[in-house]
C-alpha cells in the first residue's frame, strides 16, 4: 500500500523530535541553500552535454522498433550500472523493459521516456530531403532516441548532489518500450512498478519547452487484434470453405458503417495483419488490428463493447470462430497541476536554445520540403499550459495509464522541428543533429532543477497528491482493459527487425572513433539541395532582420 506524502512528512517530523540524524525530507533546508543546489543541478546537466549527445546519436543509429529494442536497452542498462544504479531487467515480462533505481527513502521520483522507433522512417540526419540510411528500414521518426538523454543526464546530476549532501530520496529510471503500439506502460502499472512512486515525470520530444496540466487533450484507446478461424478450400470450388478473410472484411464494413453514429471525438483505424496466403486458397485464418480511440473511459468502453459485438456478428455471418487479444491500451491523459506549476519558473530560467543559422536553414528547408510553412524553430517559450475548455481528440500515449495511478506530468523539450506530419521520415531529420542535442540539454536542465526542488521541498509532492485525489479522481476513475493474465505483446515487430537489423548494424554509432554521428556518416550540416538553398536564403535574411 502506498505511503501518502503526508505520512512520510509526519515520519520525518517524528525523526526530528527523536533527534535522529536529519537527512532528505527531514532536513530543514535554508532557502538560499535550496537555490544553490538547484543551480548546481542545472550546471551538472550542462556538464553532461557530451554524454547527452552520445546517447541521442547512439539510439538514433540503432533505429529499433517496439518490443525489439534489445540493443538500445543493453546500452542504457550498461550505462546506468556503470553509474551506480541498480537495474532490474525484463520488467513486467517484457525483455527490453527495465527498472533502474538509486538512493533510498522518499520521495520516489520516477523519470521515464520512450525508446522505440517508427517503421519505414530510416533517414540520414541533417539532410533536408528524403534519403534513407536503409531503404524501407525503421528509424526514429518521432524522436524517441532523445528522451533517455534528458532523464539520464538529469539523474546523474541529481545523484551527485544527493550523495554528497545526504539528501534522502530515490531516483527511478525506466523506458517506455513499444510506445508506438501503446503496449507496455499499462503492464508496468498492473505489475506494481508504480505502487511506491510518489511522482512520475515523463519526457517527450517536441519543438518547444513546456508542460501541461489537466485533461481534455488527446485520446485514450484500446489496441486489439481480432482473429477469425475458418476452413481452407480450393478457391475455385469454394463451397467447401469458410473464409476467415470474409469475416475480417465484413467486420471492417460493419465498423465503418457504425462510425456514422459515433461521437465526432472518436478516432479508430485498422490494418489487416493476416489476410491469407494466396488467392487460390480460401483463408482459414485472418486477423485485423484495431486502435479504438475516445477521450474518456466511458466512451472507450462503449466503443470497445460495440466493436466486439460487430466482430461476433461477422463470425456468425461467415460461420467462422472469432477470438481477440488486447495488444495495448492508453488511458486518457490527466497531468498533475502542482507538479506542472513547479516546473514554471525553471522553464523560464532555462528558456529555449540559441538556434544558429544552420539550424534554421535545416528546419526551413524541411518544412518547405513537406509543404508546410517555413517557420524555422521555436523562439517563444511554451511554458506551463492548462487544459482546453472542451476535450479535443488526437494522439494517444500510454503515459496516461501511469497518470491515473500516480501524480504525473510530461515535460516536452525542443529537439525537433515544427510543421511536420509526425510518424514520418521527415521527423527523423533533426534527431541526431545540433537541434536535438541542444533541445535535450534544455530539457535535462529543466528536469534536474524541478526534481531537485521536489526532493528539497516535499510540500510540492504533498500538494500533488492532494490534487490527484481531490480533483483528478473526483472527475473520473481509472479503467484497465488488460486482465491479470494478459501477456504483453512481446512478438511485435520481431519479423521486421529480423529483416532489417543486419542492414542497420553497419550504421551503428561508434563514439570512440567519431565525435558525432554526423561526422561518422560524413554529412555536412546542414545538407540542402541547391534549389532548397535558393528558397531558404531569402527566408534566413528576413529572419536576421526580425532578430
Amino acid at each position: 500500500m502506498k505511503t501518502r506524502p503526508e505520512q512520510w512528512l509526519l515520519l520525518a517530523l517524528t525523526a526530528v523530535l527523536l533527534a535522529i540524524p536529519k537527512v532528505g525530507v527531514s532536513q530543514d533546508w535554508d532557502e538560499s541553500r535550496i537555490e544553490e543546489l538547484i543551480l548546481e543541478a542545472d550546471q551538472g546537466t550542462q556538464d553532461h552535454a557530451k554524454l547527452a549527445q552520445e546517447i541521442v546519436d547512439h539510439l538514433f543509429s540503432l533505429g529499433e522498433l517496439g518490443m525489439q529494442e534489445f540493443e538500445s536497452s543493453a546500452y542504457l542498462v550498461a550505462l546506468l550500472r556503470d553509474n551506480g544504479f541498480e537495474v532490474e531487467e525484463g520488467a513486467a515480462g517484457m525483455p527490453t523493459s527495465w527498472w533502474a533505481t538509486w538512493g533510498s527513502g522518499r520521495p520516489v521520483i520516477a523519470l521515464g521516456s520512450d525508446i522505440d522507433g517508427i517503421p519505414k522512417a530510416s533517414q540520414r540526419p541533417g539532410v533536408a530531403y528524403h534519403e534513407p540510411l536503409v531503404e524501407d528500414g525503421p528509424g526514429h521518426g518521432e524522436g524517441h532516441n532523445s528522451g533517455k538523454a534528458v532523464t539520464i543526464t538529469a539523474a546523474l546530476a541529481l545523484k551527485e548532489i544527493m550523495e554528497r549532501e545526504g539528501i534522502e530520496g530515490t531516483i527511478a529510471l525506466w523506458p517506455g518500450v513499444a510506445e508506438e503500439q501503446l503496449a507496455s506502460k499499462a503492464w508496468l502499472v498492473r505489475d506494481g512498478y508504480f505502487d511506491d512512486v510518489d511522482v512520475t515525470i515523463f519526457t517527450h520530444v517536441s519543438n518547444n519547452l513546456g508542460v501541461t496540466w489537466g485533461g481534455n487533450t488527446g485520446s485514450g484507446l484500446v489496441s486489439v487484434e481480432f482473429t477469425f478461424h475458418g476452413d481452407a478450400a480450393h478457391a475455385a470450388r469454394a463451397w467447401g470453405g469458410r473464409s476467415a478473410l470474409d469475416a475480417v472484411e465484413l467486420m471492417n464494413t460493419g465498423w465503418n458503417f457504425w462510425r456514422e453514429h459515433m461521437r465526432p471525438l472518436q478516432r479508430s483505424h485498422y490494418v489487416i495483419v493476416d489476410g491469407g496466403d494466396q488467392p487460390n486458397v480460401v483463408p482459414p485464418r485472418a486477423s485485423v488490428w484495431y486502435y479504438v480511440r475516445e477521450v474518456d473511459f466511458q466512451h472507450i468502453q462503449e466503443n470497445f463493447d460495440h466493436i466486439r459485438q460487430i466482430a461476433r456478428g461477422a463470425a456468425l455471418m461467415t460461420d467462422t470462430e472469432m477470438e481477440y487479444r488486447i495488444l495495448g491500451q492508453a488511458a486518457p491523459r490527466h497531468f498533475n497541476r502542482p507538479v506542472a506549476e513547479a516546473f514554471g519558473p525553471h522553464l523560464e530560467a532555462v528558456g529555449l536554445p540559441e538556434w544558429t543559422e544552420d539550424d534554421l536553414a535545416l528546419a526551413m528547408a524541411v518544412q518547405l520540403e513537406v509543404g508546410s510553412e517555413p517557420e524555422g524553430l521555436a523562439t517563444e517559450l511554451s511554458g506551463v499550459v492548462g487544459p482546453p475548455d472542451e476535450p479535443t481528440s488526437g494522439g494517444s500515449d500510454d503515459i496516461g495509464d501511469i497518470s491515473w495511478n500516480v501524480p504525473t506530468v510530461t515535460l516536452r523539450y525542443p529537439s525537433n522541428m515544427p510543421g511536420l506530419q509526425g510518424h514520418h521520415w521527415s521527423n527523423s531529420i533533426a534527431m541526431a543533429t545540433p537541434i536535438a542535442h541542444k533541445g535535450v540539454v534544455a530539457g535535462a536542465r529543466a528536469l534536474a532543477r524541478t526534481t531537485m526542488e521536489m526532493y528539497l521541498r516535499p510540500e510540492i509532492v504533498a500538494d500533488a497528491w492532494d490534487y490527484f485525489h481531490d480533483v483528478q479522481l473526483a472527475e473520473e476513475e481509472y479503467i484497465s482493459f488488460i486482465g491479470p493474465d494478459d501477456p504483453p505483446a512481446i512478438h511485435l515487430n520481431r519479423e521486421i527487425l529480423a529483416e532489417f537489423r543486419p542492414q542497420l548494424e553497419p550504421f551503428y554509432y561508434d563514439p570512440s572513433r567519431f565525435d558525432t554521428y554526423l561526422e561518422q556518416l560524413g554529412i555536412e550540416y546542414p545538407t540542402l539541395r541547391p534549389d532548397q538553398w535558393d528558397r531558404v536564403r531569402p527566408l534566413l535574411a528576413e529572419s536576421d532582420d526580425d532578430r
